[in-house]
């Protein structure tokens, strides 16, 4: 049974009407509220855990309500054309070149489309790019293939974060009985021999560089993503909501092993933090002094 072009195109106005709002539903059924990694078959996005992400995510749905009913229109207009204006349903084509009308619904409509577009994400813009005053700097470079972090304000507390030699392939690493292996909990490939610590509910400056390629320091969960670029120093900024873990990777192609550059991160309390950082400054403290002590000449 054959439809007129007039159902159709009620049909898929509806369409276009509910699909928004499906598709809304659908990634914040996605979006895991405990763990800020991918999941197994995740089509949304990840669980927000700052205000930008959260942001991000309400413009993502916000724009569905645009990106869904255009897209279904369009089709509809091409189906529309397809059917009545082929050789055999209209054997002696228009030749009509204007149409005042549609040039201007056609003009008009996009710019009104744009404009409610481009409002919100002028507000995400400058909640992304506009550093506030902040409680705390972490330094980032990007190296092939891991990250150092600095912690400037807590007495220049200094590490390297990389991957875990048990995750890497044998072709890169062999394996050996050496290895440190992960936990049941922990993800493959995402984590890491020395993760980033910070409190939560804290404004933290992120001051990313490179020193070799260029890479890129992406954390999903808290919405930021920026080039570790060799002689440039990137700023940007996060405050996460909640405690827990949170992951991220290597997001701009650096070589071959682009693919083992996790980024670990580990919100906690202050007070957890505070206590962090003097067990890891001891930590370090003490590889340094027995680095020293076997590098010195043996008295003869």
């Amino acid at each position: 049974m054959a439809f007129p072009a007039r159902t159709m195109m009620r049909r898929l106005a509806l369409a276009s009407a509910l699909l928004p709002a499906l598709a809304g539903m659908a990634f914040a059924e996605d979006m895991p509220a405990g763990m800020g990694q991918p999941e197994p078959w995740q089509i949304g996005l990840q669980g927000a855990a700052s205000e930008t992400m959260e942001y991000s995510v309400w413009f993502h749905t916000y724009v569905m309500w645009f990106i869904v009913p255009i897209t279904l229109f369009v089709l509809a207009l091409l189906g529309y054309i397809v059917v009545k204006f082929n050789a055999k349903a209209n054997p002696v084509p228009s030749k009509t070149t204007h149409n005042t009308l549609i040039e201007v619904v056609w003009t008009v409509g996009p710019i009104i489309v744009l404009v409610f577009i481009a409002i919100p994400s002028f507000k995400l813009l400058y909640l992304q790019q506009t550093i506030p005053t902040f409680d705390m700097t972490l330094k980032v470079t990007g190296n092939q293939w891991n990250w150092d972090y600095e912690y400037p304000d807590n007495g220049g507390l200094r590490f390297t974060s990389a991957i875990l030699d048990s995750d890497l392939p044998e072709y890169v690493h062999p394996k050996s009985d050496k290895d440190v292996q992960r936990r049941p909990d922990q993800p493959r490939l995402l984590t890491v021999d020395n993760e980033v610590v910070v409190p939560v509910n804290k404004k933290i400056r992120v001051q990313v560089t490179g020193s070799d390629v260029i890479h890129s320091f992406a954390v999903p969960s808290f919405g930021i993503k920026i080039d570790a670029i060799p002689g440039r120093l990137n700023e940007t900024w996060f405050e996460a909501t909640r405690e827990g873990w949170f992951y991220g990777q290597c997001s701009e192609l650096c070589g071959i092993q682009h693919a083992y550059m996790p980024i670990a991160v580990h919100v906690v309390s202050q007070p957890d933090f505070d206590a962090w950082v003097k067990k890891k400054s001891a930590e370090l403290e003490g590889k340094k002094t027995n680095m020293v002590a076997s590098a010195a000449p043996t008295a003869q």
